[in-house]
Order: structure tokens, then sequence, then C-alpha cells
């Protein structure tokens, strides 16, 4: 047997190598995902205002990770996507009490 004849059990690959192989857009769509997430926990997490460049810079950067997480999942199934929403829930969280805190101490004052 020739070794680019062999093929893989679909039962032993990861969901969402399975997924794309049954729905191949199923693949980009869990890549636009994982790149809004992303976004989402950069911006409630470190984002400040910086210059346009500096901004379009990281941005460039946060979609070359977001490949990278995204091959993680896809080939060794790591739960990325399933970590950056909650990550993004915790932040968002976070955000919210730190306004409220923040409404509190202006009004008190």
């Amino acid at each position: 047997m020739h070794l680019s004849q062999t093929t893989v059990p679909l039962e032993s690959m990861p969901w969402l190598m399975q997924a794309t192989n049954e729905q191949p857009w199923v693949g980009f769509a869990a890549f636009v995902v994982t790149t809004l997430l992303c976004v989402l926990v950069f911006n409630l997490g470190f984002a400040r205002k910086l210059p346009i460049l500096k901004t379009v810079v990281v941005y460039v950067m946060l979609l070359i990770g977001s490949f990278g997480l995204w091959f993680l999942e896809f080939v060794f199934g790591a739960p990325i996507m399933a970590v950056l929403a909650i990550s993004a829930l915790v932040l968002g969280i976070y955000r919210f009490r730190l306004h409220v805190h923040r409404k509190e101490q202006t009004s008190t004052k």
C-alpha cells in the first residue's frame, strides 16, 4: 500500500475536522468565530487607545494568531473556541462590575 493511499478513520479525527469533512464551510466558519472571539477578548481585557497604524498592526497579528489557535483546534481538538468564549464571558462580567463600581464612586462624591 502506498503512503498517499492510507486513510484515517473518521472517528479518530477531532470534531472540527469531522465536521469540515462533512461540510467544508464549517472550518471557515470556525476560523471566523475564533477570530471574532480573539478580538472580543482582546478588546475586553487588553485594548488601549492606539494610533491607527499600531491598531492595524495589532489586528493583523490577532488574525495571524487566531489562525494558529484555529489550527490547534482543527488538528488536535483543543477546545480553543470554548476557552475564548469563557474568557470573553469572564472579562465581560469584570468590565461590567468595574463600570458599576466606578459609577457608584462618582455618584457618592
